[in-house]
């Protein structure tokens, strides 16, 4: 993984970003569908557009491989970082960047005075024994709501 660097994700790098993105998450297991990649872009400059966006990218050989796209979250003990999105390019997973690049991105916020990171899966997917394997744990009592 000696190739791998942690980067900042800048407004140049979203182009790249949406084709990960959608290339990732059109497959299995998730097998999402977007009315169009504008709509994708768009997700994507609503995050970077928000006064507390945090975004990081995983570059492999200068090419962009990881995403994680979120805020800085605000709770009684200081700050957050809840990752609304997560993903690996679909091709190049299974090759340990995804826990590579989380431990970097825990690393990374304890600078910026972040202390933990939050976020939410699907129940028994890869991605959730993926995040338990990476210290992640359930927290109990806790259920996501949506109206």
């Amino acid at each position: 993984m000696s190739n791998l660097v942690l980067l900042e994700l800048k407004e140049t790098m979203i182009n790249e970003c949406v084709d990960i993105f959608i290339d990732t998450f059109t497959k299995e297991p998730w097998y999402d569908v977007y009315d169009s990649r504008e709509q994708v872009v768009n997700f994507f400059h609503n995050h970077f557009n928000n006064n507390y966006f945090v975004g990081y990218v995983a570059s492999f050989d200068r090419k962009i491989v990881a995403l994680s796209i979120g805020i800085k979250k605000p709770w009684i003990q200081g700050f957050e970082y809840y990752i609304d999105e997560f993903c690996v390019s679909y091709n190049m997973q299974g090759r340990g960047i995804g826990s590579w690049f989380i431990k970097a991105i825990e690393e990374d916020i304890h600078q910026h005075d972040m202390n933990s990171i939050i976020l939410n899966t699907e129940k028994d997917y890869p991605s959730h024994t993926f995040y338990e394997q990476n210290g992640f744990k359930m927290i109990n009592n806790m259920i996501v709501l949506c109206k």
